[in-house]
């Protein structure tokens, strides 16, 4: 593909945010379309999440990675960044948007303002982005654009901090068909004409052009990372002044060190690809070869003017786990890489690429690895298992934080969309929580409860509320703040059933097992002692032997008592689910193939030994006596 250069006032670069689901992957397909990014006989005009190439991406629905493209309009270029809608991955928004001068709000007009709605404007309009505003999928049976809109001028004068942030553009979409209107449509919705041409016209003559002095010296801050087989890693990011050529000698500006280096390559986007140009000049969005670098939020400068720019600020994780490499009976039978070494590496390699993670070595082979929330370990997790690693994880934990010498703990505003019938089963479930509410909204058979909890209360959460509503419950969360920290009772948990024994499981054994709860594993499976194979009914644990056979003996059994093993579904073990249920003194074994619950000690012995300790901790403590 030839690259035609274009001047630095014919440049457009616009981030398009918004909540999870609300559109934007699927406006930025209508984009690549319109623009005419591909011929009509190419196999992306039929697709759909064109963006969206990972497997997980496409499987759950969601943009996990910002990515970038330009398209061509009337001899103007715009850079269009993508960006994560879920709470979880505000990290890539959060460094992103300094690639960005503009931004494209997209709000669904029957969800209305949601959580990470408010929480990308925010750091939209911190960044001083001008935002053009879209109602998407107006032709929803619910939606109610008149509220959505009201909703959205609320939230302006909440969180603009310029008077000239209230004046904003706002069009009207269904970016499943690529159709854009100035004005609410009064017609028919399937029968009225539109494209994006409105929508791109109100960019180019709405939206600013980078800033930045050309004949100033070359300074950039990298945003993001990619890796070539051939050239190795590209630093991307947005050219804050001055240019760029080949052959160039630079400096890398990290707060742990600084690299030298001259520069192999650089490319631009041009569609979906980078394409090699000799030079680049400042508000041009950029790869560069050459610099052997992972530090995300370094200055890339001039040899001869090393200025360092302000580090990229990103909210801080909220949930941390610890990842050690497996250790239970079945390692190394499933896996590629079982090693702790193999495991370091692969968390280290992570580090480099992931600033919204943070990863930090603990003790030996162990790693603390802290997040948004659960979906986003849960990504982490399953990436790792498809890539062929063994490992096990201990219970999520909140992240605490010091102030002035006390430990803080964060507290999120959760959001639950639901149908009015399930009003007393969302209230019992948060109350059991101890969430408080702050607000409740009820229209057309639909509620929306506004709720402010602790995140160590919130683990788990989601899957509850989603089997209580049949699936129903759209529920989202954002850290809003942090409180003294202060002790309490862990929520309750009913027992597990614990295998006695090593070996496979037997359908005999289970028909009786089943009886005393419900079951994680069907017959034919390999279990070890101290795996957890089940939930009790009782509060207690429940020691079992799975694997007991059938005794044998002379007298002569009727052939329907042989052949009688009825056995009830198992509950499939998701490692949403195993990072929501598991207790302190649990761990969770992952493989390629597997998910299984163990005992962090796995002989009976060994537990009661542990307990009898705690006990007689317990009772010194009580009655003053030291150790």
């Amino acid at each position: 593909m030839e690259y035609i250069p274009v001047k630095k006032e014919n440049i457009r670069n616009i981030a398009i945010i918004a909540h999870v689901d609300h559109g934007k992957t699927t406006l930025v397909d209508a984009f690549m379309k319109q623009t005419h990014l591909f011929r009509d006989n190419e196999e992306e005009m039929g697709q759909t999440q064109i963006l969206d190439s990972g497997d997980l991406e496409r499987e759950k629905g969601i943009t996990i990675k910002a990515k970038n493209i330009s398209v061509r309009y009337k001899g103007y270029k715009i850079n269009i960044i993508d960006t994560p809608g879920h709470s979880d991955f505000g990290g890539e928004v959060e460094r992103t948007l300094n690639m960005a001068d503009s931004c494209l709000l997209l709000v669904d007009a029957q969800e209305g303002v949601m959580p990470q709605t408010k929480f990308v404007l925010k750091k939209a309009l911190e960044m001083n982005l001008k935002a053009i505003v879209l109602i998407n999928k107006i032709d929803k049976k619910l939606a109610n654009v008149k509220r959505t809109l009201e909703k959205i001028q609320d939230l302006f004068l909440t969180l603009a901090t310029d008077t000239e942030q209230l004046d904003f553009p706002v069009y009207y979409c269904i970016a499943r068909e690529g159709k854009v209107w100035k004005e609410l449509p009064t017609k028919e919705l399937s029968t009225t004409d539109g494209d994006l041409s409105p929508l791109l016209d109100e960019i180019v003559s709405f939206c600013p052009a980078p800033k930045g002095d050309e004949k100033l010296p070359f300074q950039m801050q990298i945003t993001s990372l990619e890796y070539e087989s051939h050239l190795g890693r590209y630093l991307i990011g947005k050219i804050n002044r001055g240019s760029v050529n080949r052959n160039d000698p630079v400096i890398l500006l990290d707060k742990e060190k600084t690299i030298q280096g001259r520069i192999r390559e650089i490319f631009v986007k041009e569609g979906l690809q980078w394409i090699s140009v000799q030079g680049a000049y400042a508000g041009e969005i950029v790869a560069i070869a050459g610099i052997d670098s992972t530090a995300i939020g370094a200055t890339l400068c001039a040899l001869e003017h090393p200025e360092p720019l302000e580090d990229i600020h990103i909210t801080p994780p909220a949930v941390k786990v610890r990842f050690e490499s497996n250790t239970s009976p079945l390692s190394g039978k499933e896996g590629k890489f079982v090693t702790a070494k193999q495991l370091e590496q692969r968390l280290e390699q992570e580090k480099d690429l992931n600033i919204s993670l943070k990863i930090s070595k603990v003790t030996g082979s162990s790693y603390s690895v802290a997040g948004r929330g659960e979906l986003q370990l849960a990504i982490l997790v399953e990436q790792l298992r498809r890539e062929g690693y063994e490992f096990q994880l201990s219970k999520p934990e909140v992240v605490l934080i010091e102030k002035e010498g006390k430990p803080y703990e964060p507290v999120e505003e959760l959001i639950i969309d639901c149908p009015t019938e399930y009003l007393s089963t969302i209230t019992e479930e948060v109350s059991n929580r101890k969430g408080e509410l702050i607000d409740i909204e009820s229209e057309e058979l639909q509620t929306r409860f506004t709720y402010r909890i602790l995140t160590r209360n919130l683990i788990g959460l989601h899957r509850v509320l989603m089997n209580s509503t049949k699936g129903t419950a759209v529920v989202n969360s954002f850290v809003i703040d942090y409180v003294e920290y202060v002790p309490s009772e862990p929520l309750f948990r009913k027992g597990v059933i614990i295998s006695q024994d090593t070996g496979t499981t037997l359908g005999f054994s289970l028909t009786t097992i089943q009886d005393r709860g419900s079951l994680f594993v069907g017959p034919s499976e390999s279990v070890y002692e101290g795996m957890i194979i089940g939930i009790n009914n009782h509060e207690q644990d429940l020691v079992v032997n799975p694997c007991k056979a059938r005794h044998k003996t002379n007298v002569r059994m009727l052939r329907s008592e042989l052949t009688l093993v009825n056995l009830k579904p198992t509950i499939p073990l998701t490692i949403e689910f195993a990072l929501s249920f598991i207790n302190d003194d649990e761990l969770i074994e992952f493989t390629p193939k597997s998910i299984r619950l163990r005992k962090k000690l796995l002989t009976e012995t060994e537990r009661n030994w542990a307990k009898r300790k705690n006990l007689t901790a317990y009772a010194k403590q009580q009655l003053g006596i030291e150790s």
